[in-house]
């Protein structure tokens, strides 16, 4: 008996890494399923935009389309607010409370868009509610977006961090995937009339209710940020916590290079996603609607389990390396796919042009949450990584699709497809220049970070 006492003892941290593991994993279902929800509420617009459009805008009026995509594009600009606001709630007052209040205003929001009287009901007060609705969800969307990619970081187990916020971006598509199911199946039971009438409305509700449920799960999974950090915040003792004087005097080096390191992401990610989607929806279009949403749904699929797969690449090879493989990728291929996608005839051909565009795009998805989070100390990381994001997503990523549809209207699209190249070109510069694949940083060595930046000052 006495000879084998020690193996309990031996087995114990072979135990521990296994409960850290299943604790990281719950936590990372449980935060992600609220990114999911969120998204979806943020994609139902897009997905669903060429059928509510003549609800909000008269038929008659040839400028629709574009005020519908230039109300997509105007929300972003509330994102920069909601990242000031959520980040610095989050890194006062904890990551879990600050997500449930923002899915909270997401599901208000939806319910408000469901229920809108139609333009011939209620005149130039339904598009203006519409306008009202989705610039709170952008502002809501602006501290998900921080405090999820800082959540899903924190609470994942070194080295494995980047596999398990890979699931941020896994969500984030899957709340497109989730807008694709529904038009999908409503497209199965309802033909495109009743779609426009009515079962648009149904699919914003969908999201509302649906953010309900997350926020009772949200209320179950662990805080990430320490309860002396909030105890310290709260009673004022922690004045640096979330402070934009921090941010910007202090840390202002992190910020820059978390926008530069979006730019790129953010206006290949719209473009491949959103725009490149679209294009297959419009070629599609008429007998092939069922065609043009297959093909959709099935590539957003791929990119959606391609995210795992590259979080697990850059635990072994280093974010750098999939950031270049990205940069490199989008400068050589965006051209061809903005050019070249409208014009297929063949499902075939579409998907595959789609598909190699999500691999390319897969190289900055699966990583920028912990890529992100990595660049900042505790005290300001939910408000750096929110706000670095979410002024480049509202000067690069909000703004793709409406300039795609103004190149469109003009015949520019070649002129469009320089533009996104060269903003991928310009964060390229930053992966091969300003990042390394190995080294220190504030998730996994805080302490020597300090002392370096102690040594810098």
């Amino acid at each position: 008996m006495t000879a084998s006492a020690p193996a309990p003892t031996a087995a114990a941290p072979e135990t521990d890494t296994r409960a850290r593991l299943r604790r990281s994993v719950s936590n990372t279902l449980k935060g992600s399923a609220g990114n999911l929800v969120e998204w979806y509420d943020v994609y139902v617009y897009s997905v669903f935009a060429g059928y509510f459009e003549s609800q909000f805008f008269s038929p008659e009026d040839k400028n629709a389309t574009l005020f519908i995509w230039a109300i997509f594009a105007v929300t972003f600009l509330m994102r920069p607010i909601g990242a000031w606001f959520f980040g610095r709630f989050a890194d006062r007052y904890g990551r879990r409370l600050s997500l449930t209040v923002s899915v909270t205003i997401m599901a208000g929001c939806s319910f408000a868009i469901a229920i809108t009287p139609t333009v011939s009901t209620i005149g130039v007060a339904a598009p203006m509610i519409l306008l009202l609705a989705r610039l709170i969800q952008g502002f809501a969307t602006g501290g998900e977006y921080g405090a999820s990619a800082t959540y899903l970081s924190e609470a994942a187990m070194p080295g494995r961090r980047g596999f398990l916020s890979s699931f941020h971006y896994v969500t984030l598509v899957g709340g497109h995937v989730l807008a694709q199911l529904t038009l999908l199946a409503m497209l199965k039971l309802f033909d495109a009339a009743q779609i426009s009438l009515w079962g648009w409305r149904v699919a914003f509700a969908l999201g509302g209710v649906a953010a309900i449920v997350v926020f009772w799960m949200r209320r179950t999974m662990d805080e990430s940020l320490g309860a002396d950090s909030i105890q310290a915040a709260r009673s004022g003792q922690a004045r640096a916590s979330g402070s934009l004087r921090e941010l910007f005097v202090h840390q202002w080096r992190p910020l820059l290079l978390c926008f530069l390191i979006t730019a790129g992401g953010t206006v290949a990610f719209y473009t491949y996603s959103v725009v490149g989607p679209k294009m297959i929806q419009a070629r599609f279009a008429g007998d092939d609607t069922m065609t043009g949403v297959v093909i959709n749904l099935i590539a957003l699929i791929v990119l959606m389990l391609l995210q795992p797969i590259g979080g697990w690449l850059s635990d072994l090879v280093g974010r750098k390396s999939l950031l270049v493989f990205f940069g490199i990728g989008g400068v050589l291929y965006t051209a061809y796919l903005v050019l070249a996608l409208p014009q297929q005839t063949h499902w075939l051909p579409a998907f595959a042009i789609l598909a190699l565009a999500f691999v390319i795009l897969t190289g900055y998805t699966s990583i920028n949450a912990v890529v992100k989070a990595e660049l900042f100390p505790t005290h300001v990381r939910a408000l750096g990584v929110g706000l670095g994001y979410a002024l480049a997503n509202s000067a690069f990523g909000g703004t793709a699709p409406l300039l795609y549809q103004a190149a469109l209207r003009t015949g520019q699209v070649k002129l469009f497809a320089g533009y996104v190249t060269a903003v991928i070109a310009v964060s390229l510069i930053v992966y091969v220049v300003f990042l390394k694949n190995k080294g220190a940083n504030w998730l996994d060595d805080a302490a020597g970070m300090d002392r370096r930046s102690t040594r810098g000052t």
